[in-house]
């Protein structure tokens, strides 16, 4: 051992076999969970929402500019990658926004039971698919009668 350090990443495994532990815990070590699935969603939808307010910023910003940088903005959020890309922003806020209230709930103290942590898991991923087709549901019959 060149370092003291190496000895704590020595222990054993089930069968009591000598193994070197790995530097922090890892995708290959455990198996993914309502919890850490929910939570790494969470900071991929923060990040899209992120991103999001940018695109929201350019289009706001070519309103204020000209018809003509307007005009632009709208065509390309009316071809199908720029309905994916506010499909895909409108996914986010309703499920950055379902598991906020689900932390809220967590701060207060409610829902660490395993059972009751899996059922807010999925209905945190249901809540937010349903109200993501129903916005755009009611958006595209509110936009072909008007």
């Amino acid at each position: 051992m060149k370092d003291i350090r190496e000895a704590l990443f020595v222990g054993r495994n089930t069968d009591g076999v000598l193994i070197r532990r790995p530097l922090s815990p890892h995708l290959q070590v455990y198996k993914p969970q309502m919890s850490s699935a929910t939570s790494i969603f969470h900071r991929i939808t923060g990040c899209a929402l992120s991103a999001g307010t940018l695109l929201l910023t350019i289009w706001l910003v070519c309103a204020a500019t000209s018809d003509g940088a307007f005009a632009a903005v709208q065509g390309f959020m009316a071809s199908w990658l720029g309905l994916l890309i506010l499909f895909g922003f409108t996914a986010a806020l309703f499920y950055h926004f379902c598991n906020g209230i689900r932390h809220l709930a967590w701060d207060a103290g409610r829902g660490y039971e395993l059972p009751v942590m899996h059922r807010s898991g999925w209905t945190v991923i249901v809540a937010s698919l349903v109200l993501t087709v129903a916005f755009w549901i009611v958006g595209f019959v509110v936009m072909s009668h008007g």
